[in-house]
């Protein structure tokens, strides 16, 4: 009986321990509370400016450009944004080179200035007529033996030329060409193949250095236009051979008719 009693004293006496937790935390409470209630009166409007200033701020989406005849960004707007208008050259574009041209006479003239030395050792020529811009490039500087795959030196002769052709509009057509020696392999069967694909090689590289690709046809001769005999090695290394054509029409479809 006396062990009961005692159990109930105790029992009587637990709702304290929950009412010094509560008072505990209602302190608590109030201490945060005071605290946010003297925040620092210097930040507050710091903080109140940066605010007002989000939500009352004008528009800063981006305004949708429209596609047509007008097209306008004007200048408030980009400082508004802080934002300097980007101006973008136009593609294939060269700091160092002026890419516009008007005339067969400068896209001559460039490329002839450009080729300059390898025009004097007899490895590219350049030639005008009332139709055409012709540029022969000797395979031996493009190409190995036997393969359409460019070789390191290849690839800044096509950049010099590209930086011509990329500002202009005429069509391009690239002609590949090869010597009377027959080849016969699993990638070129015949020099059908390996002439064809030594033209693609080279619109391929050109459409790479910025020339819009519908501007190009590849045209492969195999062995049929020679412009030299194929009994001596000269004359085989001069029929190896890349021409350019440049025509003065800008469709290629149609310059490839004529």
């Amino acid at each position: 009986m006396r062990r009961r009693n005692e159990e109930e004293h105790d029992s009587k006496e637990r709702w304290l321990v929950s009412y010094a937790d509560f008072i505990t935390l209602l302190f608590a409470f109030f201490v945060v509370m005071y605290s946010i209630s003297s925040v620092n009166e210097g930040k507050y409007k710091v903080l109140s400016q940066t605010l007002e200033g989000v939500f009352n701020a004008s528009q800063r989406s981006i305004t949708p450009i429209e596609v047509g005849d007008k097209v306008s960004y004007s200048s408030s707007q980009a400082e508004d944004n802080n934002i300097n208008p980007i101006h973008i050259a136009p593609r294939g574009a060269d700091s160092n080179v002026n890419t516009e041209v008007n005339t067969f006479q400068e896209i001559t003239d460039k490329i002839s200035s450009s080729l300059e030395v390898l025009i004097s050792n007899g490895l590219v020529t350049v030639n005008e007529n009332d139709q055409w811009i012709e540029i022969s490039l000797d395979s031996g500087i493009l190409f190995q033996s036997g393969d359409a795959e460019p070789v390191d030196d290849a690839f800044p002769v096509i950049e010099k030329i590209a930086r011509t052709l990329s500002g202009a509009e005429n069509a391009i057509l690239v002609e590949g060409f090869t010597d009377n020696v027959p080849i016969k392999t699993r990638k070129y069967p015949t020099n059908w193949e390996l002439s064809s694909a030594r033209a693609a090689t080279v619109v391929r590289m050109l459409q790479m250095e910025g020339v819009d690709p519908k501007r190009l046809a590849a045209i492969g001769y195999s062995e049929h236009q020679p412009i030299a005999t194929n009994s001596s090695a000269d004359g085989r290394r001069k029929n190896r051979r890349v021409v350019l054509l440049i025509s003065r029409q800008n469709n290629v479809r149609a310059s490839v008719r004529k």
